[in-house]
């Protein structure tokens, strides 16, 4: 059965992604709407998440996966401990025709609980290559990466006091 996997961090770098899940092909490319990019913390650094926010837009790409693709994202993601498993339809503008069409989907967001993190210059150069493989706007991605200097930096002022 086909399950489309929405990519947003560093799976949308294509190189990377091959070596992850080889059977799995690019679709199409999609936004998240009222959803915005944070960089939160794990036990090997901060990697990208999405969370709600009004007005907020996500740049990602659609990825047509077979379940042993899943099973490697899983453990890549660090399903269920680390991320956690959302379905979401998208409109999905497909690569081979430029229609747009409905598709389920699903994505890995991260625990909510997680504290916000700066993260370090090779994930996002990573991502970056992604974006532009894309023709996403990396400035987005630029912009995560300061809301999360600035909330980490807010949260480690608050803590010193």
């Amino acid at each position: 059965m086909k399950r489309y996997y929405i990519a947003y961090g560093s799976n949308l770098n294509v190189r990377q992604m091959k070596m992850r899940c080889p059977k799995a092909r690019v679709i199409g490319t999609a936004e998240i709407r009222n959803f915005e990019l944070l960089f939160k913390e794990s036990k090997t650094g901060p990697y990208l998440t999405v969370e709600p926010k009004d007005g907020g837009i996500v740049p990602v790409a659609v990825w047509e996966t077979t379940e042993a693709d899943e099973s490697a994202l899983d453990r890549y993601e660090g399903f269920p401990i680390f991320y956690y498993k959302a379905e979401m339809t998208l409109p999905v503008k497909e690569l081979t025709d430029g229609k747009t069409r409905n598709r389920k989907c699903y994505i890995y967001i991260m625990h909510e609980d997680r504290p916000v993190g700066v993260p370090s210059r090779y994930y996002v150069q990573t991502c970056i290559e992604g974006y532009r493989s894309f023709g996403f706007d990396t400035d987005i991605l630029k912009q995560a990466v300061q809301n999360s200097r600035r909330l980490y930096n807010e949260k480690r002022k608050y803590n010193q006091h």
